[in-house]
């Protein structure tokens, strides 16, 4: 229903309003067309046992369900902020599930964390999530440069989402001894060299999209030619229609606030703090890839608040980021029963307080 919405939505905008349209495209292309490649590169080092084996190792080394805790916050901020929060909750969620099983301990903060976290952990590198490529397509960042500037804020937020989480999921915060079972088997090789090339281009290219791409595709080809794996799964995990659907929309508002100038002229009356604030929302209204290209159609002003709050704003709501539709499907295929209302619950808590410190952060540290 959402792909068939978003083509809807291009196609119209396209035939109302061609030239900003095609502006609109140019400017959200490449931010799809990267996490398509980081999603197929979280594919391949899945397969091959690299983020089983994480969890693992996380189960077997914790003393206590605080340690098992940070460990997991530790791997989903890592994961996140190399391979897109996207790939973290498509493959994270159900590892972190089954390592708080392994120990006998609840799963709640792991479930719930790893989707509060990695929204909050989005905020490191260009390709964590979309919405940094959206908002920054005017400035041409490279990787160190954009985290040069966010590495404050970014900790800051998973910080205090972290604090959120574990406070209140304290009571599942338990562990019993330790598991007897065998360590997943790991398969050092494709997987591992094409997480490592994927991280090199973002770090150092300014637009890595097309070669980061090109990693995903040689990789998931050759697994496919190994008998490894087939087409339809590959489609199925990357979830195509919701992609489409996505970028149509995204390009239908980017064509609406270049068309209509009051988002915009609105948005650079704002300073750094109402920035943050009106994005958080706009997140939840919209989704906040549509929101970035709503809110940058234009270059913004406060561009740095503006991704703090469409990062960390979707932590209110499942409209607020495809992070929530990936999280429920991969919680629901481990066995869990993953609430909405939950969610949404510790959300309120979190995001209010971290988009406050990560945006302090920016003010006085970035």
């Amino acid at each position: 229903m959402l792909g068939v919405a978003g083509v809807v939505t291009c196609v119209v905008a396209f035939l109302v309003n061609g030239h900003d349209a095609r502006a609109a495209a140019s400017q959200d292309w490449s931010p799809f067309v990267l996490v398509t490649g980081l999603l197929l590169v979280g594919l391949v080092a899945d397969d091959d046992g690299l983020f089983k084996a994480a969890g693992d190792r996380l189960a077997r080394t914790s003393s206590s369900g605080v340690g098992l805790f940070l460990g997991a916050t530790m791997l989903v901020g890592a994961v996140t902020a190399v391979l897109n929060l996207d790939t973290s909750v498509a493959f994270l969620t159900p590892v972190l599930v089954y390592a708080a099983r392994s120990r006998g301990g609840g799963e709640a903060p792991l479930l719930y964390g790893c989707l509060l976290l990695s929204n909050a952990g989005s905020l490191f590198l260009p390709g964590s999530n979309l919405t940094n490529l959206i908002v920054l397509g005017h400035l041409r960042m490279t990787g160190a440069d954009f985290f040069s500037h966010m590495w404050a804020p970014g900790l800051v937020a998973l910080f205090v989402t972290a604090v959120v989480v574990g406070v209140l999921e304290h009571r599942e915060l338990r562990l019993r001894s330790l598991p007897t079972a065998s360590p997943a088997p790991v398969v050092w090789g494709l997987g591992l060299v094409a997480v490592g090339v994927s991280a090199l281009f973002v770090l150092v290219l300014a637009a890595p999209a097309l070669e980061v791409l090109c990693v995903g595709v040689v990789a998931i080809v050759i697994r496919i030619m190994r008998g490894r794996d087939h087409v339809s799964h590959v489609a199925e995990v990357l979830g195509v229609p919701l992609l489409v659907g996505l970028f149509g929309i995204a390009v239908a508002l980017g064509t609406l606030g270049r068309a209509w100038s009051y988002p915009g002229v609105t948005m650079s009356h704002f300073n750094v703090w109402a920035t943050g604030a009106v994005s958080a929302l706009a997140s939840v209204i919209f989704n906040n890839l549509p929101a970035a290209s709503l809110l940058s159609a234009h270059a913004p002003t406060h561009p740095f608040a503006l991704l703090i709050g469409l990062n960390l704003g979707p932590n209110l709501f499942v409209s607020g980021s495809l992070a929530w539709l990936l999280w429920l499907r991969a919680a629901r295929v481990a066995g869990a029963e993953p609430s909405i209302a939950r969610a949404s619950t510790l959300g309120l808590w979190a995001v209010p307080l971290s988009v406050a410190a990560a945006l302090a952060a920016l003010v006085y540290l970035g």
